[in-house]
């Protein structure tokens, strides 16, 4: 099922393309479409990671309290310390993608 580069698969097209490719009902699909994502959400929220073989992997990596500038103002002001989700791309992925 191939996409316009500029239209994301919706979660509907995902769910029929995951059906067909198990050789399942939507309904199996979509179960194990929202367990997988339930699954890797509770992990990466706890700060542990999760790799998808051949897709890459999901993790939570914290960023320290740093000095950001307001671009509107020109302001310098301090943000403080968060986390932030990070995917890193299956080498894979990335070579099925140039190729």
């Amino acid at each position: 099922m191939a996409q316009a580069a500029s239209k994301p698969m919706t979660k509907t097209q995902l769910v029929a393309a995951l059906a067909d490719e198990m050789g399942s009902d939507k309904k199996t699909a979509a179960a194990a479409l929202d367990a997988i994502s339930a699954i890797v959400s509770r992990t990466v929220a706890e700060g542990g990671a999760v790799t998808l073989p051949g897709i890459g992997k999901v993790a939570c990596r914290a960023r320290p309290e740093r000095q950001v500038r307001n671009p509107q103002t020109q302001e310098m002001m301090t943000k403080p310390a968060d986390k932030v989700v990070k995917v890193t791309i299956a080498k894979a992925l990335k070579d099925s993608v140039n190729a």
